[in-house]
């Protein structure tokens, strides 16, 4: 719908030029974007091994309280859910579950031993 709107504005606006200066400049283009997207992938990897991965955290914007904070609780307190049930998940297997009550971790007693779940692993 959209594109039609914007089809027919463009066309009304533009001289249609020759379709072999459209393939060229079609493939200047890809070119263009291609260096630049191989450029921002390698940014991102520098920052990553260089420990940059979090920004926010290094950065001073996340305090290190905030940082060390499980994933499901910071989504839990940035979304204002008091009481929730976590499952951590692997692959297809329950890796993990606890309850969040009040903003903080409870975890029940697991009724296999350590021993069973190294011998388990």
């Amino acid at each position: 719908m959209i594109y039609r709107w914007w089809h027919r504005i463009i066309r009304k606006r533009t001289k249609p030029i020759p379709v072999d200066q459209a393939v060229l400049w079609k493939r200047r283009l890809s070119i263009a974007y291609g260096i630049f997207a191989w450029n921002a992938i390698g940014i991102v990897m520098y920052n990553v091994v260089k420990g940059k991965a979090d920004w926010a955290h290094y950065y001073g914007i996340k305090s290190d309280e905030e940082h060390d904070m499980p994933p499901a609780r910071a989504f839990a307190n940035t979304l204002g859910i008091k009481n929730a049930k976590v499952y951590r998940i692997s692959g297809f297997t329950k890796v993990d579950e606890y309850e969040i009550v009040d903003g903080e971790e409870l975890r029940q007693k697991s009724e296999m031993s350590e021993s069973e779940l190294v011998e388990e692993n």
